[in-house]
């Protein structure tokens, strides 16, 4: 297993070789559009990465948590954070994830609805971000809603098969 990378590798270059292709060039013209791509997604990532920290060290999070809690009796009020950050951030979400595991362990019911959110969900407003910063596409906001429900049927279909099935 430890040889796949290096005989993947040696097999693109014979390919390349093979077909007459300079290995070289076309290496670092892929490096140099990789760079392009870097610097047109960087700005838009540090302003979602910037957004999560400032919403969690601001202790908005937790505000927004506590005035949503009533309103939801099917998702846990530890697992709320998760919830709201898992669609900005995906390391966010992992931080809280960790505490969660941490503080009620892996074999809790809160537990299990915290990694079976993480694992069901997507860091959608993050993608969102990223992605139409590059296409430069018209009309995105339109997207929003749609993610944002997809979200919500995700995170709680996710309690509610934990909750119910008891798994």
């Amino acid at each position: 297993m430890k040889y796949v990378i290096p005989c993947l590798i040696i097999f693109i270059i014979l390919a390349a070789l093979k077909s007459k292709v300079s290995v070289y060039n076309t290496f670092i013209s892929g490096a140099r559009d990789g760079m392009k791509i870097t610097a047109d997604i960087f700005p838009p990532l540090v302003a979602v990465l910037t957004a999560v920290y400032m919403l969690r060290a601001s202790g908005t999070l937790d505000l927004i948590t506590s005035f949503l809690s009533p309103l939801t009796k099917l998702i846990p009020p530890e697992v709320m954070p998760l919830a709201i950050i898992r669609p900005l951030s995906g390391s966010g979400a992992i931080g809280v994830l960790t505490d969660i595991l941490n503080s009620y362990g892996a074999d809790s019911e809160i537990g299990r609805i915290a990694s079976v959110i993480t694992g069901s969900t997507e860091t959608t407003f993050y993608c969102l971000c990223v992605y139409f910063a590059k296409t430069r596409a018209k009309n995105n906001l339109r997207a929003v809603p749609f993610a944002a429900v997809g979200d919500i049927v995700g995170i709680a279909t996710a309690a509610a098969i934990i909750r119910f099935a008891n798994f």
